[in-house]
């Protein structure tokens, strides 16, 4: 994939002109704020805690950027607006302007003869929209960034001043809170968790363990399975006992996604991490599985040890890594099913995460008829509801307007199936379905496993 021609990165070619055509009208303008604070403390408090995240590595990036533009065109909010304002390097101005005026080397210099302006009230309005609603963390700039330079993780660390700056989307605030205070941003108790895994195991005939004392493997689950696609807990059950693993859900770390990395509270983030951490030291397992959940991934997998504040005792692990692994090493076996598939890469799984692999090895087992998307794996395009977006009722028209991008790869491919391994896309992607009266459908790599698993696969 390296070796794709990146001149075909905006996708221009492949997206309907006649949509192009159709001038594009800015977001209605709307700036929610958390609490009672005046302008001036909210202002300090960004500033603060924008302050707090920089070190070397943040100031490499912040003085390395060349201003080529590659990354405007790796940006799907970019490409399908042609807004000047969605530029990736555009959206963490803010926190660059502290950098340089609060701490870079020539940080008394700039403040001296006024060439970085001090951040005002209406630029954290105005940069609200940019750093929430435009922007699904999913890491595409990064990639191409000539520079190295690690955009989303510098939106994402932008994400933290903003938070404790009460400046946040109002929807993605309450349901990050919601997270904090019930362990679940959709309100999900143990008892109801308990009860919709009781249902499943009925519905589906499968032995599903439950606050097992000791077990080699702890799964947990998505509030977007739990609460939308509750067969996701059935498939998961069928696949890890047909690989005969000892295995266990707990009703004292079930729920994997982190809104509190999402809205930017890093106090929020670790509690959620740490209730699953707490969970797998508990019953003393050697590999935590994470649902079909991107940003779940990227929390756990890639930052947990770092909420945990040493190395993680037990392997992590994507469903996706877990089902190639399982097939590959014979754990489990699966019939060929009698169709073409093509397969929608979570950005946190894939381009952040590493795994682009591991469902390409799932897929070929199931079927000989993969179909790639152009520019997929690791230089797919998001669906345009990470990073909290799909929350943001105001960020809608925007959302699927960049969608376009993931119809037109799909629909190149005509393959008869359409899977991915994130409940958070599928949801994006049903919304839009809907929304478009599209005719694809989006469905679940590990339940398209567990409905084609061999009876003797163990």
């Amino acid at each position: 994939q390296g070796g794709q021609d990146m001149t075909t990165v905006d996708g221009r070619h492949e997206i309907d002109r006649e949509a192009e055509r159709i001038a594009y009208k800015p977001p209605e303008v709307r700036h929610d704020k958390q609490g009672d604070m005046g302008s001036e403390e909210r202002i300090n408090k960004a500033m603060h805690n924008f302050v707090k995240n920089f070190n070397t590595q943040t100031a490499s990036y912040l003085d390395g950027c060349l201003h080529c533009g590659m990354c405007a065109d790796a940006c799907h909010f970019h490409v399908r607006t042609d807004d000047p304002r969605y530029t990736p390097i555009w959206k963490i101005e803010l926190f660059k302007r502290t950098y340089k005026r609060q701490v870079g080397p020539f940080a008394f210099f700039y403040r001296l003869v006024g060439l970085k302006r001090k951040v005002t009230i209406e630029d954290l309005e105005e940069w609200q929209h940019l750093i929430y609603d435009s922007c699904t963390v999913c890491g595409r700039c990064s990639l191409v960034c000539p520079m190295g330079i690690d955009i989303a993780g510098l939106v994402s660390m932008a994400r933290h001043g903003m938070f404790k700056a009460g400046l946040i989307p109002h929807e993605l605030h309450e349901v990050a809170k919601k997270a904090a205070e019930t362990g679940s941003p959709l309100g999900i108790t143990p008892d109801k968790f308990e009860d919709r895994a009781e249902w499943m195991a009925d519905e589906h005939d499968v032995e599903i363990p439950m606050d097992v004392d000791q077990a080699d493997v702890l799964a947990v689950m998505s509030s977007i399975e739990i609460q939308k696609y509750p067969q996701s807990i059935a498939a998961t059950a069928k696949i890890l006992n047909a690989a005969g693993e000892s295995w266990t859900f707990r009703t004292d770390g079930f729920e994997a996604t982190n809104f509190g990395m999402l809205s930017g509270n890093p106090d929020w983030q670790k509690a959620a991490s740490m209730k699953l951490i707490d969970a797998a030291v508990k019953i003393g397992a050697k590999t935590l599985v994470l649902p079909e959940c991107g940003h779940a991934y990227m929390a756990l997998r890639w930052m947990g040890a770092n909420m945990y504040g040493k190395p993680l005792p037990f392997k992590v692990l994507h469903i996706s890594e877990y089902l190639a692994d399982a097939l590959n090493t014979g754990k489990i076996k699966v019939k060929k099913i009698d169709k073409s598939v093509t397969y929608h890469d979570p950005c946190q799984v894939s381009r952040r995460g590493g795994a682009t692999k591991a469902a390409r090895d799932v897929i070929n087992h199931l079927t000989g008829d993969f179909r790639e998307m152009p520019l997929g794996g690791d230089y797919n395009w998001c669906c345009g509801g990470g990073g909290g977006v799909v929350t943001i009722t105001r960020a809608d028209p925007l959302r699927h307007r960049v969608f376009k991008l993931k119809m037109d790869q799909v629909e190149t491919t005509e393959a008869d199936e359409l899977i991915s391994s994130c409940a958070n896309c599928r949801q994006s992607f049903d919304d839009s379905q809907q929304h478009f009266g599209w005719d694809y459908t989006m469905g679940s790599l590990m339940e398209m496993v567990a409905e084609n698993l061999e009876e003797d696969g163990s």
